[in-house]
C-alpha cells in the first residue's frame, strides 16, 4: 500500500486491528469496538471494513465483527513495526521532546522498505519500544536485507568529516520541501569538509533537527 490520504486511513485500520489480534489473536472484533478505538462512527468503520474486505485483507462477517486475513495481518504487522521503530528512534536517539505516540502516527506512513531496513540496522534491530512492548518481526524481505547488510547506518548530525551516500529521509510532510530545495534524496552522495556539508561543491546548511532525521552510510563502508 502506501502514498496519499486514504492509504494512510486504510494503514491506521489495519494496524488498529493488529492490536486487537495482539492481545486476542484469531477472535472477531466487532466493528463498535472498532469504531470507538479508531475514533470514528460505527457506519465509517462498517463502510471501510467492507472496502477493507473486498481487498482481501479483511474476512466481515455482518453483525459478527471482523478478522484479518494473512495478508492483512501482514500489513498490520507492517505498520506497528514501523510505528514502534519510529518512536524507539524519536525516544532513544533523537533529541525529540515532543509527543513521541502521535509523531510516530505520522512517520510511521513515510517509512518504506528502505527506510525500514536503515533504521533497523541503525537501531541495532531492538525488540521491544520504549514502553516494553513487543516490536513486530520484520517481514522476511526486510530481514534478509538486514541480515545480509554490511552498511553502518549513522544521523548526518553525527557524521564525521568524509563522502557519505544517504540511505534514509526521515521527514514529516512539512520538511520534504525544505530537503528537496537542498537536492536531498536517496542514494545522492554528500560530503562533510571541515564541518561543511556539500552536494557536489553546493553548500547544504541544514538545522540540527533536520540533520537528525537523515541516514547516512560512509562511501566504501
Amino acid at each position: 500500500m502506501g502514498g496519499g490520504h486514504f492509504q494512510e486511513f486504510e494503514e491506521e485500520y489495519m494496524e488498529t486491528l493488529y492490536e486487537f489480534h495482539e492481545t486476542s489473536p484469531g477472535s472477531l472484533v466487532r466493528t463498535g469496538e472498532l469504531a470507538q478505538k479508531m475514533g470514528v462512527s460505527p457506519a465509517s468503520a462498517t463502510e471501510m471494513c467492507q472496502r477493507l474486505a473486498e481487498k482481501g485483507f479483511l474476512d466481515y462477517e455482518p453483525y459478527r465483527g471482523v478478522l484479518l486475513t494473512p495478508a492483512g495481518l501482514a500489513e498490520g504487522m507492517r505498520m506497528k513495526r514501523r510505528h514502534r521503530l519510529a518512536e524507539v528512534l524519536l525516544a532513544n536517539v533523537l533529541p525529540f521532546e515532543g509527543d513521541v505516540h502521535e509523531t510516530a502516527c505520522r512517520l510511521e506512513h513515510a517509512i518504506d522498505d528502505d527506510l525500514e531496513v536503515c533504521l533497523t540496522l541503525m537501531l541495532g534491530n531492538p525488540q521491544f519500544d520504549p514502553s516494553g512492548r513487543d516490536i513486530p518481526p520484520a517481514a522476511e524481505h526486510i530481514s534478509s536485507r538486514v541480515n545480509s547488510s554490511t552498511n553502518r547506518i549513522i544521523l548526518m548530525s553525527e557524521a564525521m568529516e568524509g563522502e557519505y551516500v544517504v540511505k534514509g529521509l526521515i521527514v514529516l510532510p512539512e520538511d520534504q520541501e525544505t530537503l528537496a530545495a537542498f537536492g536531498l534524496k536517496s542514494n545522492e552522495i554528500i560530503s562533510n569538509q571541515s564541518g561543511v556539508w556539500k552536494i557536489g561543491e553546493r553548500e547544504i546548511d541544514l538545522d540540527s533537527s533536520l540533520a537528525s532525521s537523515i541516514l547516512l552510510s560512509k562511501v566504501g563502508e
